[in-house]
């Protein structure tokens, strides 16, 4: 009975406590549930006074360590970092985020809402002249002027459609080279503006730049030689719906997002954090310039921005340097000192005299220049060319002036690399090959050739550089070879098949060296068929020429004297009027 009834007494009290935790369990999800109800309509109630109808916020906010930005990067569309103040952009989905990680922040007066019609000289009046560039086109004006460019010089200029909006507006560039319709084994370059639709300086400026090169070919020496050896591709708007978000007659309203309110600058895949590092899916815009990218073979560009002067340059994803980081501060260096020389001391008076590593900056995830720089092998550079995003009409002149120079000599940097084409030893057929400098590339910075030109570039501070050359299918190949900043270094490639007796069916293979294999002391029999002069070439298993020799049309045979040369396989190329014939031989 004792026992019972303690059983049950204890029974009775376990039962009361079990009741209590189970209340208190309760008690403290409900109090979490509804406080996380609380905060989100509470959240809610915040983003609908801050955005009324608008679907982009400006605001600015400060920090207590520069180590937040590594994750408030990941939430927001950073747009400056001054000390420890962060000026950023946010739709309503980031706002919502921002606002959990619990900071004081100051709404701002969005950039493009800021300056009249008038002060934009919007519309253009009608008598005034086009080509004076002091003022910012209508979406129709833009059209018109893109497509007048391509009618008034098409031995020249043609204006491809990259693709289109979410809103359908048109993607556009012109392309610019003397071989207008052709690719011409020459560097591409690549000049883009305003992927953040209110940054639009760089707008005007890029249209003024392609009327200025069309006018000024075939007067200008030095604008006729940058046109010569350059295919130039133009890009002046990269995000139309933002800019003209307030409608096709005025650029009053730009935002800097896309029409679904997509930070275009952050929708690329990235080096570091993968395919989608917004969490988005990629916009018309980006897979459209991603497709343009692919249909080219881009060497070397620039993107223009706004909201700061300066020549930001790879990386931004992460803190590790460009293989080409002293390339990159030559360049950079070279367009800032230039643009002092014909603006004010503090314009792209800040950082390290007016460049800056990007990741030193602040860093960001899915940025087209190193989209640009990693998947593509483009030499891509963002470059902030006001600080304020959308002044007035009556500065674009002046922001021409300060840049122009610049821009022609950031233009002939595209040639000042090494150089060639890369071709089969035997046929002469342009190859698809990759070109790695050896102790010195990584993370991508290796560059290829392309088909149908066989044309490679390789941009390189001067030094002394040993590059590979493969080829699937052919013998790699080492070459030496020395680079002067402001000059171009030639290097024509041969590549020799792996396989040569079976490569190319227009090459007849035919026994010439007798005896085979030899000591290196043999006779190198023409074939019956060959009348005229005979160009012999004889190249080693890494592809390296060891005979270049022309023989006149009379002679059925030759001696060869080559018992100096290492032992192993050698590939025997006649070129004659007859065709190209071919052979190998073994020395021993």
């Amino acid at each position: 009975m004792k026992y019972t009834s303690i059983y049950n007494n204890s029974y009775l009290k376990l039962k009361s406590n079990m009741k209590k935790v189970l209340l208190t369990i309760i008690i403290a999800f409900t109090a979490s549930f509804f406080s996380f109800s609380f905060a989100q309509d509470s959240h809610q109630a915040v983003i609908n006074k801050v955005f009324g109808e608008d679907g982009e916020v400006y605001f600015k906010f400060n920090i207590t360590d520069r180590n937040e930005i590594n994750t408030l990067t990941h939430i927001i569309s950073i747009d400056n970092v001054k000390d420890n103040e962060v000026y950023a952009y946010a739709n309503r989905k980031e706002f919502s985020l921002f606002l959990d990680a619990g900071y004081s922040y100051t709404i701002l007066p969005h950039p493009g809402s800021l300056l009249t019609d008038a002060e934009l000289m919007n519309p253009h009046p009608a008598d005034a002249p086009s080509t004076v560039w002091n003022f910012y086109p209508t979406y129709d004006q833009y059209l018109s002027y893109m497509a007048g460019f391509a009618s008034a010089y098409p031995d020249i200029c043609k204006v491809d459609t990259i693709g289109y909006t979410k809103q359908n507006r048109l993607l556009l560039a012109v392309k610019i080279s003397d071989s207008v319709n052709n690719e011409d084994g020459e560097p591409q370059f690549f000049y883009s503006s305003s992927i953040h639709g209110d940054e639009i300086t760089g707008y005007v400026m890029t249209l003024h730049l392609i009327d200025s090169l069309l006018t000024s070919y075939g007067n200008s020496p030095r604008i006729t030689d940058i046109v010569n050896n350059t295919e130039i591709f133009i890009c002046p708007l990269a995000n139309p719906d933002g800019t003209y978000h307030g409608g096709n007659n005025s650029v009053n309203g730009a935002i800097r997002y896309n029409a679904n309110y997509i930070d275009l600058n952050r929708n690329y895949p990235d080096p570091e954090d993968g395919q989608h590092p917004d969490g988005e899916e990629w916009q018309p815009e980006t897979v459209a310039f991603m497709a343009f990218a692919d249909s080219n073979h881009f060497n070397m560009g620039a993107n223009f921005h706004g909201g700061s002067e300066v020549f930001n340059y790879p990386w931004d994803t992460w803190a590790k340097r460009a293989a080409d980081d002293a390339w990159w501060q030559y360049v950079g260096h070279e367009f800032v000192d230039t643009v002092h020389s014909y603006a004010p001391s503090y314009y792209f008076g800040d950082f390290n005299n007016g460049i800056t590593n990007g990741y030193d900056w602040y860093t960001i995830s899915g940025g087209r220049q190193d989209y640009m720089n990693y998947f593509k092998y483009c030499r891509e550079v963002t470059i902030e060319i006001s600080n304020t995003k959308l002044p007035s009409a009556s500065k674009l002149l002046t922001f021409w002036n300060y840049n122009y120079h610049s821009l022609l000599n950031f233009l002939e940097q595209a040639n000042y690399s090494i150089q060639g084409r890369i071709t089969d030893t035997v046929t002469g057929e342009p190859l698809s090959a990759k070109v790695f400098i050896l102790g010195h590339d990584k993370d991508n910075s290796f560059v290829f050739s392309k088909l149908p030109s066989g044309f490679y570039s390789r941009l390189l501070n001067e030094g002394t550089y040993s590059l590979s050359f493969t080829c699937d299918g052919y013998f790699s190949k080492t070459v030496t070879a020395d680079v002067v900043n402001h000059q171009q270094t030639r290097l024509d490639v041969q590549m020799v098949p792996l396989n040569i007796s079976v490569e190319n069916r227009d090459v007849k293979h035919v026994s010439m060296a007798f005896p085979n294999p030899s000591d290196g002391n043999f006779r190198l029999v023409f074939p019956a068929t060959s009348k005229g002069q005979s160009h012999v070439e004889i190249y080693n298993s890494t592809g390296a020429q060891v005979l270049n020799q022309s023989y006149p049309g009379n002679l059925s045979s030759v001696e060869m004297n080559l018992g100096n040369l290492s032992a192993g396989l050698y590939f025997i190329k006649v070129e004659s009027p007859a065709g190209i014939f071919s052979d190998r031989i073994v020395i021993y």
